[in-house]
């Protein structure tokens, strides 16, 4: 794992839907609680890598979100959003 980037490979290049989708499998399949301790655990690790992947994404999907803005002459132009 690189250090500015602390996700596997695997992780890193999935889209926010994907690492959503299967994110969404490890918790079903661990509150089913059908697997053994040692493939739980890791399940466990990689679903919390899967969560701060998710996390990530939508930092970054919010950083580019901009709202339309009128000046007061009429001008049109863009700003970030204040979506807190």
């Amino acid at each position: 794992m690189a250090k500015d980037n602390p996700l596997p490979k695997d992780i890193a290049g999935l889209s926010f839907e994907d690492a959503l989708k299967e994110l969404e499998g490890i918790v079903k399949q661990l509150e089913q609680g059908q697997v053994k301790l040692d493939e739980a655990i890791s399940a466990y690790e990689r679903g919390a890598l899967l969560k701060k992947h998710c996390e990530l994404k939508l930092a970054e999907a919010k950083m580019k979100v901009e709202k339309i803005v009128f000046s007061s002459d009429g001008a049109v132009g863009t700003q970030p959003a204040d979506l807190s």
